[in-house]
């Protein structure tokens, strides 16, 4: 990617009006979605028949007319949406150039389970690997979450712990 559209990206992220998509639903949360969205759960059948699924729909979503860098800044994309193509063209590349919508990636694996009042990120083993193909692909940045629950310091110190070792691991790509 050039670095006038790496500036661009930056600077509509900086200071345009809009919103920032949420297209990164997971395994966990695709059912509900797709049922949200009117696709039965007999409409597919197995993992692989779901994402597709998720994906077609995701690919609606993103070749409407109306969704463009005009009202739409950023969309974060699953990992598996940022491997795939959207009218031939892979999807971070196609949001940029043919949408103007900074492309970024979901990177956590989901959520721990809740200790000291907090639920931090699963392991992410193959998190660098993850994050080359990003930069390949032309992902302008990443989304991590963590959820505090209740007040616990120990909790709170261990999840800004995690984001900034994780963050360090992002920058340094």
């Amino acid at each position: 990617m050039a670095a006038s559209d790496r500036k661009r990206q930056f600077e509509q992220m900086a200071s345009q009006d809009g919103f920032v998509a949420a297209l990164d639903q997971s395994g966990g949360s695709t059912p509900k979605a797709l049922r949200l969205y009117g696709i039965e759960d007999s409409s597919y059948k197995g993992e692989v028949e779901m994402m597709d699924r998720m994906h077609e729909m995701r690919s609606r979503i993103i070749t409407n007319p109306k969704f463009d860098g005009s009202r739409v800044v950023a969309a974060i994309l699953f990992e598996a949406t940022m491997d795939r193509e959207i009218g031939g063209v892979p999807s971070a590349k196609f949001l940029w150039e043919m949408k103007q919508v900074v492309p970024i990636l979901k990177i956590d694996q989901g959520l721990a389970e809740e200790k000291d009042g907090v639920q931090l990120m699963k392991d992410m083993p193959a998190l660098d690997a993850m994050l080359d193909r990003a930069v390949a692909a032309g992902i302008f940045g990443t989304k991590e979450r963590s959820v505090i629950k209740h007040f616990n310091q120990q909790g709170i110190k261990a999840i800004v712990q995690q984001q900034f070792d994780v963050a360090r691991r992002v920058l340094a790509k």
